[in-house]
């Protein structure tokens, strides 16, 4: 009971740390940046907002404190040395990183590199010389890359349910730069937790109980327990950043999950080694950095080497995405589909799906080819006010003025607001008629 107790009243001053500390804050702070770029991109290609940023902030946060509350559970018995320093040396790599790409906001990045350098340190002096260098080479020193790495694998163990679960619920259509300058359609997919944590860690790593924890931790010097626990808060933040011209979010979301649940299963195990075997830190470091790396170059080659999805064909308009709260999402149109017939018509262009819209104004029936290629039959009734479109996002043509800039964006282009879609030059659009 003493020991309940006791772990109870640590939770509670943990949390209130947790609450003061401003990682947590700036890992919400730049969520809620990214997710108000991409309405703005939204609103610049489709003049429509197809995502209220402040529920998808919500909906994350919640995601992120559900995930945050199971790995502190996991976290009482790693006997993982989670030390304040650690904290900032993880939170100050990864700001660091994120200026060049904000992918690299992922502690992946910040704690593979922290695991090459300390190992780099091994072979200098730099951790013994007075002076704030020396001062900063030896706390580099002292981090436990091999537990922090542990901390990484079953971070993105829950990244792979977070993204199987909300991955393709948040993604965004985009109008994307194809092959000799045609465009295409595409899709964003972008997830971003902040998960607050707590960590029970040795009284030497800060000033807690003397009491004696009545189970052994997975990892880590017993030893360093007999003196006592205390818990500190610790946030973390997850990203995702997938995109696609040739798969549907909801497979392509399958599909990033697979591949995280391998790099966190691979990452747990060289991580796991290292913890019993130290020579193993400085591989299980690479591995972080470049089976992370791998996995964006394995979808890179997919995306490149298979023809893209969302375009138009013989068989009528390619439907991009359907607006919320439209006829089209009431008729169970979904994204992918093909609008094939409209009101007994056969449609190719926008132009066309007007005219065959206004073949009977107060009502339309649409003959619509599935993912499978089967015909399905969609009726409603029209009404006035509705959308001239009934809802949906085609896939672009030659006449789309705006597309997304698919080059990587850096922590400035968010915080300045730069750019999120280029203008088509009309010497493009003329050469694809």
């Amino acid at each position: 009971m003493d020991i309940a107790l006791e772990l109870l009243r640590q939770a509670g001053s943990a949390a209130l740390g947790l609450l003061i500390s401003p990682f947590y804050y700036v890992a919400v702070l730049l969520i809620m940046l990214q997710y108000m770029r991409q309405t703005r991109l939204e609103r610049k290609l489709f003049h429509v907002k197809l995502h209220a940023w402040p529920r998808t902030l919500g909906r994350m946060m919640i995601a992120g404190l559900v995930v945050g509350v199971i790995m502190t559970c996991a976290g009482l018995f790693l006997g993982v040395s989670v030390t304040a320093e650690a904290v900032l040396w993880m939170w100050g790599t990864a700001a660091v990183l994120a200026v060049i790409r904000v992918r690299y906001l992922c502690f992946a990045y910040s704690v593979g590199l922290l695991g090459v350098l300390q190992w780099v340190l091994g072979f200098t002096s730099l951790p013994e010389r007075s002076g704030w260098l020396g001062q900063l080479a030896a706390s580099l020193s002292k981090l436990d890359i091999a537990g922090l790495l542990v901390l990484v694998a079953i971070m993105h163990l829950a990244e792979a349910l977070l993204v199987r679960w909300q991955g393709a619920r948040f993604s965004s259509p985009l109008f994307l730069e194809g092959k000799r300058g045609k465009l295409v359609g595409g899709f964003m997919l972008q997830g971003y937790w902040p998960v607050p944590m707590l960590m029970l860690v040795p009284t030497a790593a800060g000033h807690g109980s003397d009491l004696i924890l009545p189970w052994s931790t997975w990892f880590g010097d017993s030893s360093l327990w007999s003196s006592g626990f205390t818990m500190i808060g610790f946030p973390m933040m997850i990203g995702f950043t997938e995109m696609t011209r040739t798969m549907l979010p909801q497979a392509k979301a399958r599909s990033a999950s697979q591949a995280l649940l391998i790099y966190g299963l691979c990452l747990g195990a060289v991580a796991v080694g290292a913890a019993y075997w130290s020579p193993l830190t400085l591989a299980a470091a690479i591995c972080s950095l470049l089976l992370h790396e791998a996995i964006l170059l394995v979808s890179l080659f997919k995306e490149t080497t298979t023809s893209p999805y969302f375009v138009h064909d013989e068989r009528g308009l390619r439907v991009l995405a359907v607006i919320p709260g439209t006829p089209a999402e009431s008729m169970g149109i979904l994204s992918g589909e093909v609008l094939h017939k409209v009101n007994g018509r056969r449609i190719h262009s926008k132009e066309g799906l007007y005219d065959a819209l206004h073949l009977n104004p107060a009502f339309c029936k649409l003959e619509v080819l599935n993912h499978e290629g089967q015909i399905k039959f969609v009726q409603r009734a029209r009404y006035a006010g509705e959308h001239h479109q009934l809802g949906v996002i085609l896939a672009p043509d030659d006449k789309a003025d705006y597309y997304a800039a698919s080059s990587p964006v850096s922590l400035f282009d968010i915080i300045w607001r730069r750019r999120t879609a280029r203008r088509r030059e009309p010497s493009s659009r003329a050469l694809n008629k």
